[in-house]
C-alpha cells in the first residue's frame, strides 16, 4: 500500500467510537473512547496510506463506517505529484446530520449504534484515545517508515485539536506503548 499526502486536513481524536464498548477495551470513567477521523484544516497535511477496496467491498465499508463523511480527495505521492485517481477519506460528520441522514432521524436507529452505550453526543472534544486503539495507530504508523510516525505523532491532535499525539505520549499518555491487548485482541491491535 503506498503512502501518499493529503494537504489541507488533520487528523483528530474527536470521534466516540462504540466498537471501543463493544470490545470491552472503552475507558469510561477516563474518557478513553475515541477514535480517529480527519477534519479539514487549513496549512496541515497528513501522511496518508492510500488503499483499494474491491466494488463488492463498498457495502460493508459503507456499514463500517456509518458515522462518517465520505469525502472525495486527491491525494499527491510524498514527491508531491497527484495521485492519478481520485480517493475516499473517511472525515468528521456532525451528530445533527448523523442523525438526519444516517438515522433517517431515527432515535430507533441511534439507540442500535450509540445509546446502548450511553453515547449521546458522537463528536466530541472532551474525549481521549482509546489507549490500545492509539497504540495500534503509532504502531501502524511507524511500520510504515519514518515520514508517516513523525507525521501522525505531529498532525494528529486530541479533541482539544492543540495537543499533538507526540505532546500527549509524553505526558498524560504516558505508558499506553507498553500496553498490550488482551489475548483475544492481539492480532486486531497488536499494531
Amino acid at each position: 500500500m503506498p503512502s501518499g499526502a493529503l494537504r489541507g486536513f488533520r487528523r483528530v481524536f474527536a470521534h466516540a467510537a462504540p466498537i471501543f464498548f463493544e470490545r470491552g477495551i472503552a475507558i469510561e470513567a477516563t474518557k478513553e473512547f475515541s477514535s480517529l477521523s480527519v477534519e479539514h484544516c487549513e496549512g496541515e497535511m497528513i501522511v496518508v496510506t492510500v488503499f483499494e477496496i474491491k466494488e463488492e467491498e463498498v457495502p460493508a465499508f459503507i456499514e463500517r463506517e456509518l458515522e462518517f463523511r465520505f469525502l472525495a480527495v486527491v491525494p499527491e505521492g510524498l514527491d508531491g505529484a497527484p495521485f492519478p485517481n481520485p480517493a475516499v477519506v473517511c472525515a468528521r460528520y456532525s451528530d445533527e446530520e448523523y442523525f438526519r441522514v444516517r438515522c433517517k432521524g431515527s432515535k430507533e436507529i441511534y439507540n442500535q449504534h450509540y445509546g446502548r452505550y450511553n453515547i449521546d453526543k458522537i463528536w466530541r472534544d472532551d474525549i481521549l484515545p482509546c489507549r490500545l486503539y492509539l497504540r495500534h495507530c503509532v504502531l501502524a504508523a511507524k511500520n510504515l517508515g519514518e515520514p508517516a510516525y513523525s507525521n501522525f505523532l505531529d498532525h494528529t491532535y486530541l479533541g482539544d485539536r492543540r495537543t499533538t499525539i507526540r505532546e500527549y505520549l509524553a505526558t498524560t499518555g504516558a505508558g499506553i506503548m507498553e500496553e498490550e491487548p488482551p489475548e483475544t485482541l492481539r492480532s486486531r491491535y497488536g499494531g
